[in-house]
């Protein structure tokens, strides 16, 4: 009796990626990466298990219901992370002394959460975090402003606007009208104005305290006007000036003195749910797509490092949501178009016993920079050409049949030869093609 065949399946909200789409998402991060290097971030990385109350110790409310979490084989209560900010605060917790402050890491990462599927929502997602420790200012707030912008430029996402709020404002604003009992509530709340409407909102808010201030809460995150304009509205709801609307004031002069401020604005809405947010929160959207929600969103932790350590440090960071990103962008369909390949070029197979002649050649070209695949079964050359272009390789050498050292080049896509080609001439000709086809993809994705 054979043996049963076991259902290949994938969990729910959990996927596989095929190649072209692996290298969209891999090409994507490397923006990213590069993005973060350039304003000087360093990289680093933590566990995707950790204890339980590591993860747990500040979340709470959905966050709770939603991580994985199970008894390991050595009774060790663990769970998977379901970001990368709580393991970031432990992780400076551990290490304080071997770091530097203020201290910039970036860190690009999958994590996990048992919620509701739905495009751009999966189970198991990546975050692109980016966080500057260590620095309570306004200077550390605007540089992560800064960049949330650049990283969505560098993404070509397009226009996008990224909506600021300050959590001790809207604070004060609720100590103001006397419910600073609900607070947790009252922001867990309001986070879900774009998802279930104001009012079923109001009726969650009056539930909580009573209709009159349900509607002063609604008002309060409904004002729209120009960053001076709301800024005066919150400020005056909250029983006059702060630390904190200075804070959101001194930030507003950082976006103008940059020439950046037409890409941000002042919204009493944001509150963002997790509850260990302490200053500046903000979410960014798509001009062209707003419904999909944000797609990078962070803002000002301050106390997270004191669940960890008795000297907490201050800390702003950001994460960009790749998967949210990337169904973004294919709706608004700004993808490259889909490379199956990282290889520039294949050499063909008319001789198997030439095998290690071939690879000689193949070091050659990739030694100047131009990937190269190598095919290794002498089967008709058609055959191989049909291969090439099946695995999206445009550019197909040719070796002669009898061993001398020229080559004929094959495009795939105009089926034309260039013939009796030199090592040197070969280099050549490749190097020109990809950076051809690097501007005309570097075009393509203004």
């Amino acid at each position: 009796m054979g043996l049963k065949l076991i259902t290949p399946k994938v969990l729910k909200g959990f996927r596989d990626f095929l190649p072209a789409q692996e290298i969209m998402r891999r090409d994507l991060t490397e923006k990213l990466e590069a993005g973060f290097r350039n304003f000087a971030f360093l990289p680093i990385d933590t566990p995707a298990l950790e204890y339980t109350e590591i993860l747990l110790g500040k979340a709470g409310g959905e966050t709770e219901k939603q991580v994985y979490r199970f008894t390991d084989n050595g009774g060790r209560d663990v769970a998977l992370r379901f970001d990368l900010t709580v393991p970031f605060a432990r992780f400076v917790a551990e290490h304080r002394a071997e770091l530097s402050f203020p201290f910039k890491r970036y860190q690009i990462a999958k994590v996990w959460r048992g919620e509701n599927t739905q495009k751009g929502r999966y189970r198991e997602f990546t975050q692109c975090d980016f966080d500057i420790i260590g620095a309570d200012s306004a200077a550390a707030d605007f540089e992560i402003l800064l960049m949330m912008k650049n990283a969505l430029e560098t993404c070509g996402a397009g226009d996008a606007t990224i909506h600021v709020n300050h959590r001790g404002l809207f604070n004060s604003f609720l100590k103001k009208l006397c419910v600073e009992d609900k607070r947790v509530e009252i922001l867990r709340t309001v986070d879900k104005l774009s998802k279930i409407g104001r009012e079923e909102v109001f009726a969650l808010l009056a539930t909580l305290t009573d209709s009159e201030k349900a509607e002063a809460v609604l008002q309060f995150v409904d004002f729209k006007g120009d960053w001076d304009s709301t800024l005066r509205m919150m400020r005056e709801a909250a029983g006059g000036a702060t630390p904190d609307s200075e804070r959101l004031a001194l930030i507003h002069q950082f976006l103008v003195d940059a020439g950046v401020e037409g890409a941000f604005t002042l919204d009493p809405s944001i509150t963002r749910g997790l509850d260990y947010y302490t200053g500046i929160v903000c979410e960014s959207f798509l001009n062209a797509l707003p419904t999909i929600g944000s797609v990078c969103s962070g803002g000002r932790y301050d106390r997270l490092l004191a669940l960890y350590s008795k000297e907490p440090l201050p800390g702003v960071g950001a994460s960009v949501g790749l998967d949210r990103l990337i169904a973004a962008l294919e709706t608004l369909e700004k993808t490259a178009a889909a490379r199956k390949t990282y290889a520039a070029c294949a050499l063909a197979c008319v001789d198997e016993a030439a095998g290690g002649r071939y690879q000689a050649l193949a070091l050659k070209l990739r030694a100047a920079g131009i990937a190269c695949d190598v095919f290794d079964e002498a089967k008709k050359l058609l055959t191989q050409f049909v291969m090439a272009e099946k695995r999206g390789i445009r550019w197909v050498i040719v070796p002669s049949a009898e061993g001398a050292a020229s080559w004929t080049l094959r495009d795939i896509r105009t089926r034309t030869n260039r013939e009796g080609l030199s090592l040197a001439e070969l280099i050549e000709a490749l190097t020109s093609a990809k950076e051809t086809e690097k501007a005309a993809g570097d075009a393509a994705s203004l």
